[in-house]
């Protein structure tokens, strides 16, 4: 499989993505706002999961080895499960400093120097976002999907911070100013807590892979055309195992028949090999599918 292309736009992700958090990370401590400092410390979390990401895709590419000979699929969904708790754990921890910060006061910040600031990470997250998403959808990669939900989250954090520092600019000199000073921790809490399922969510998902937990849409396509295939051609039954990891979908079938079926000729099996994998659409290098044909309940 050619993951040429996907690495090349990793690491040029990677490259943006050090810059951006290095303007977040300066800028955050200039304008004195936890808000902008926690996008730089997220960006700089998401480049050390894009470099896991292009390490992973370097191996992918070498489909097996000895020691894998499956290959590397499974090292896509525990990526994305380390990606997913990590990140979710950055939430975790700038919710706890918003409210720190909440219950001792809050603190000042420079808000017109800081909503320049956040405009220009909000832009920059946004358009890179933009960018690896329609490079992703164009070589379905999981990995890349990755990579775009961390932009997407950056800016998206950074667009609320815009608009809660566009606020603070409203509400100054007003009847309404001492809760200015409360602003910046009110919008990253609620930029966490907004947040937090994305990657929970992300997280979960990739270890339901790890744990190799049966897709129900793969098992109910795969459970549907044996059914039928069984049936036409007056067999015994069959069992069937899947599993997903990464990009790639195992399907084992063991066909059951009774001693005294003729099964044909080596071609003739074969054939029969092909029309299954015709109707589950499984053809492609991303699935790998085992099926045999057997008389004795005990190999099912």
């Amino acid at each position: 499989m050619d993951t040429a292309r996907e690495q090349r736009i990793l690491k040029f992700s990677i490259g943006v993505t050090v810059a951006v958090s290095a303007v977040g990370f300066i800028g955050g401590l200039l304008v004195g706002s936890q808000a902008i400092l926690f996008d730089g410390i997220y960006s700089l979390v998401d480049v050390a999961l894009t470099l896991v990401s292009l390490s992973v895709l370097r191996l992918v590419a070498r489909e097996h080895s000895p020691r894998f000979q499956y290959g590397y699929w499974h090292l896509e969904p525990m990526v994305e499960a380390l990606g997913g708790v990590i990140l979710s754990l950055a939430c975790v921890y700038a919710l706890a400093n918003a409210v720190i910060g909440l219950t001792t006061g809050g603190h000042e910040v420079k808000f017109g120097p800081a909503l320049w600031w956040a405009a220009l990470l909000s832009a920059s997250n946004l358009g890179m976002a933009a960018f690896v998403a329609q490079r992703a959808r164009r070589l379905q990669s999981a990995l890349l999907w990755l990579d775009v939900r961390g932009w997407l989250l950056g800016g998206l954090m950074s667009l609320a911070v815009v608009l809660a520092f566009v606020l603070a600019l409203v509400l100054h000199g007003g009847q309404w100013h001492h809760w200015v000073p409360y602003l910046d921790s009110i919008v990253l809490a609620l930029i966490s807590l907004a947040v937090l399922p994305v990657p929970a969510r992300s997280a979960w998902k990739a270890m339901r892979e790890v744990l190799q937990v049966a897709p129900d849409d793969l098992d109910e396509r795969v459970q549907q055309v044996m059914q039928a295939f069984v049936a036409e051609h007056g067999y015994a039954g069959f069992t069937s195992h899947v599993a997903k990891m990464g990009r790639m979908r195992f399907i084992e079938i063991h066909i059951l028949t009774s001693p005294s079926t003729p099964l044909g000729t080596v071609g003739e099996v074969d054939a029969m090999r092909d029309e299954i994998a015709v109707r589950l659409d499984a053809r492609s290098s991303t699935f790998w599918l085992t099926i045999d044909f057997t008389a004795d309940p005990a190999w099912t």
